[in-house]
């Protein structure tokens, strides 16, 4: 009956992640071998698209056999359209071992429309705008692909949404559409044209993305799990980890981490990882709710994780302006402090339940031989690292333009010698959950089991950091080095050990390499298909100007309070993410809300970096995988588990209480973000932000080193919010500037550092018409020594002052820092001379207390709670 049941659960769980992935189509024979033949043909296309195969090509043969950007997300939405077509049913009475006439009809129509973009594109260059009673056809048949493609991958709610837009582009201004939001209207033909003719909607930002790196790190992800570090990430963490209090929950959470690494998908991340753990973390005391939830908020941090997180990464490279390297430095330290916390919320519910740890092997270990054992495993993982990364910045000042031969050689030897060393250690098998266990891994055989995984990670960190490559194509060069690491490691082994099956290990690795570029591009199907749908809300917004009208209804709410605002947004954005994949609600919600937040923060008073919101609304969208009704994260742990998804979902929910708090701190604490923070001040940021981070989770789960009485949960959450943003007790003691009268601004102006910045409270008359007049605070970055009435109007800042008033003028383009001067100014209506738009207010910053100074009193609040604590347990805390 349990095999029964196990069977059935795996099933189940397969099912899950088919039906969210890759399709869960199940076919045979010819149709089987075709879908599998498109898939890595898919895959071959981007690692084609990715190189300098190309051009070497056309220049040795003289045949054009470049594709550009465009054609290229043609091509890209073309191979996702049929293999949706192929993967997944239309239906859920659609036969599920054959495809059907009509998948066959749809997939064509999809291809064709994709196909005809590349066929004709100089034709359609010649007469943009102007489009043919042919373009509007093929126009059509490609956005009822993009819709139906959607229902089959992602299910019906972004299909409602992307037609809730488009009737909105062609009935807005029809009356059964609210006043507040009527637009003109657009014709057919304009419409068609800017989906899908052009690169606003369909092909647009988004899409571009998904062809030129997303499809890359989800191929090299998957072709790292199927060499075997999945299995090698869960056994490190169990061998570090699994021998303490509550160990397999702990394990868990770590090796959801480093599987995020390499996987941008929360639900496969819980199937992955949680067959393995949720039946450990129930067999040392955990229930099955918690089991679930431990599994759920682990998993779906990873998208937090970078370098993928969940391919939000590389829009937010797009959306926000920066490199892909800002976005990694502004999102990993929330990641880290994300899991750390999760992890001591772990050992705070090992220690309400007294749980036992799992056998170590060897035997018991005093603290002190613990600790070293960790110290080994993470100086086995660190020292290599280094080694390579300053050995490969030594080959780049010494070999200069032969560097990239230097490298391949250095990582030829490291990877020979880490193989040797695993040759000589028992290959890492898969356990089986339901088995008893007995003992847990050894640290150091584990560890150097499979270090060699890490050299391609190795190679993308060198390729982003060192040689500041494009992430596309650091993840092309990864995913070479781990191509090559595929089809050597099975052969070389059997040297090494002198076993013998050379061929078989040849094979084997032929074998992986196929699995893993087919299961690569069946992962990208829906992540391709959302950011095509998406294209078509993006593309309304630009159309229609619906951002602002959404924004204004968002703003009224709120009543232009800015916590009013976040709250709003945050509840948009999980509402959205409830039917929406992580990918499709971040661009719907980054394109309605990001410039009404950055907006509202400036009439506050408060400058918000455009990296902080954008991450702000990120976070959000992914906790739709855990929250009930719809968390299909926590749907897939359940059934694991056996238990509730709904209280499963909700456990989850609880622990990622965490996750919720993070975003409010980015807009007000930016310092988190390591945004104008040097190395020093990042060591201390991290210190005291992971200090705070833990007490935070003490305080809401009830339990420090003691269960919690209701006031020191209260004073835990203080000193907690003390010590995340000791600022907001400065300022209701200081203000933070002190305010200079407008006339005096070009004195200010001259007498300012050069690439400093000047903050200004701006008053006018709106440009809607209205009667309130509107207020925004702006910096205006100056650059060099030129003067003050210079460097302002250098900065886009042109002045006049009359009867005593700083008057504005409408800024003109100088350069990017007038550019966000207009942007900033653009609601203002520059032409009413009764009502001129005026400075009111400049703002230096005060000189006050260092805010630090209130960490004194918020942890001699920590050391009286604790002390009581500790006199009410006799439980150690560790």
């Amino acid at each position: 009956m349990n095999n029964q049941n196990g069977t059935s659960n795996a099933v189940d769980l397969e099912d899950l992640v088919a039906s969210t992935d890759t399709g869960n189509r199940v076919l045979v024979g010819f149709v089987a071998k075709l879908l599998a033949g498109l898939a890595l043909a898919w895959s071959l296309f981007q690692l084609y698209y990715a190189s300098n195969l190309p051009f070497t090509i056309s220049n040795i043969t003289g045949l054009q056999v470049v594709f550009n950007s465009d054609n290229a997300r043609a091509v890209h939405l073309a191979f996702a359209f049929v293999l949706a077509a192929l993967s997944y049913p239309l239906f859920k009475s659609s036969p599920r071992d054959r495809v059907p006439w009509y998948d066959w009809i749809l997939a064509f129509l999809g291809v064709i429309s994709c196909c005809y973009l590349i066929l004709f594109e100089y034709e359609i260059a010649q007469r943009a705008g102007l489009p043919t009673e042919v373009d509007l056809l093929i126009s059509t048949l490609g956005i009822f692909s993009v819709l139906i493609c959607t229902y089959r991958a992602l299910g019906l709610p972004l299909v409602i949404i992307a037609l809730v837009f488009l009737t909105y582009v062609f009935f807005g201004h029809q009356a059964f559409i609210p006043e507040v939001i009527q637009w003109k209207g657009g014709s057919y033909g304009k419409a068609m044209w800017h989906f899908w003719m052009q690169t606003e909607g369909v092909f647009g930002v988004a899409l571009s993305v998904s062809t030129s790196m997303v499809f890359l790190f989800v191929l090299f992800g998957s072709l790292l799990d199927k060499a075997g570090a999945g299995n090698y990430l869960i056994k490190v963490s169990f061998a570090l980890l699994g021998h303490l209090r509550g160990g397999p929950a702990k394990a868990a959470v770590i090796s959801s981490a480093m599987t995020g690494l390499i996987s941008g998908s929360s639900i496969a991340n819980v199937v992955t990882t949680g067959t393995f753990t949720i039946p450990l973390m129930k067999r040392v005391g955990f229930s099955g709710n918690k089991a679930g939830a431990v599994e759920v908020a682990s998993s779906v941090n990873g998208q937090i994780m970078p370098p993928v997180m969940g391919a939000a990464a590389f829009l937010m490279v797009e959306y926000v302006g920066v490199t892909y390297l800002e976005v990694v430095r502004h999102a990993i330290l929330p990641a880290l402090i994300s899991y750390i916390a999760l992890l001591y919320i772990v050992h705070l519910e090992a220690l309400k339940a007294d749980m036992t740890a799992l056998p170590k092997p060897g035997g018991p270990r005093s603290m002190l031989e613990t600790v070293i054992g960790l110290l080994t495993g993470f100086l086995s993982i660190a020292i290599p690292a280094a080694m390579v990364y300053y050995s490969l910045g030594w080959t780049k000042r010494v070999f200069g333009e032969f560097t990239f031969y230097a490298v391949c050689i250095l990582f030829l030897v490291a990877y020979i010698v880490l193989l040797i060393v695993a040759a000589r250690l028992p290959e890492l098998e898969m356990d089986d959950p339901n088995s008893p266990v007995t003992s847990l891994p050894e640290i150091r055989p584990t560890i150097l089991s499979g270090l060699y995984f890490l050299l391609p990670i190795i190679v993308l960190v060198w390729c982003l950091m060192v040689e500041r490559l494009s992430p596309g194509l650091s993840a092309y060069w990864a995913t070479i080095a781990m191509l090559f690491i595929l089809i050597t490691q099975h052969p070389l082994k059997a040297i090494f050990r002198k076993s013998g099956g050379l061929s078989t290990g040849l094979t084997r690795g032929l074998s992986e390499i196929l699995e893993g570029l087919i299961a690569g591009a069946r992962n990208m199907i829906g992540i391709a298909i959302a950011t095509g749908a998406a294209g078509i809300i993006v593309g309304t917004i630009s159309l229609t100007g619906a951002h602002q009208v959404v924004g204004d209804f968002i703003e009224f709410l709120s009543g232009g309070n800015l916590m009013a605002m976040l709250v709003l947004v945050a509840i948009f954005s999980l509402v959205l993410g409830m039917g929406l994949p992580t990918t499709a609600n971040y661009i719907v919600v980054s394109s309605l809300m990001s410039s009404v937040l950055l907006k509202v923060a400036a009439q506050n008073g408060l400058i918000v970096p455009p990296i902080a919101v954008h991450l702000f609304i990120f976070y959000f969208g992914i906790m739709a995988d855990v929250t009930p009704p719809v968390g299909l994260a926590s749907f897939a742990a359940a059934a694991i588990s056996g238990s509730n998804p709904i209280n499963t979902g909700f456990t989850a929910f609880y622990y990622s209480l965490r996750t919720v708090a993070l975003p409010f701190l980015f807009i007000f604490n930016t310092d988190l973000l390591l945004i104008d923070v040097t190395s020093v001040e990042a060591v201390f940021v991290f210190i005291v932000a992971t200090g705070a981070m833990l007490l935070f989770a003490a305080g809401t789960q009830g339990y420090f080193f003691a269960k919690n009485r209701l006031w020191e949960a209260i004073a835990l959450l203080l000193v907690a919010f003390t010590l995340f943003r000791p600022g907001f007790w400065l300022d209701l003691i200081e203000d933070p500037f002190e305010k200079i009268e407008p006339v005096h601004i070009v004195e200010i102006a001259n007498k300012i550092p050069e690439n400093s910045d000047l903050r200004l409270v701006i008053k006018g008359p709106k440009l809607d018409g209205s009667d309130s007049a509107a207020y925004t605070t702006i910096v205006v970055p100056l650059g060099a020594d030129a003067g003050g009435e210079d460097r302002l109007k250098n900065a886009g800042i042109l002045v006049r002052i009359e009867d005593g008033i700083v008057k504005l003028d409408e800024p003109l383009q100088f350069g990017n820092s007038s550019n966000i001067t207009s942007r900033n100014l653009s609601d203002f209506d520059f032409y009413d001379k009764d009502n001129p738009v005026h400075i009111c207010e400049i703002h230096v910053k005060a000189s006050r207390i260092p805010k630090e100074i209130f960490y004194i009193p918020a942890l001699l609040l920590l050391w009286l709670v604790i002390s009581l604590q500790r006199r009410r347990t006799k439980l150690l805390a560790f």
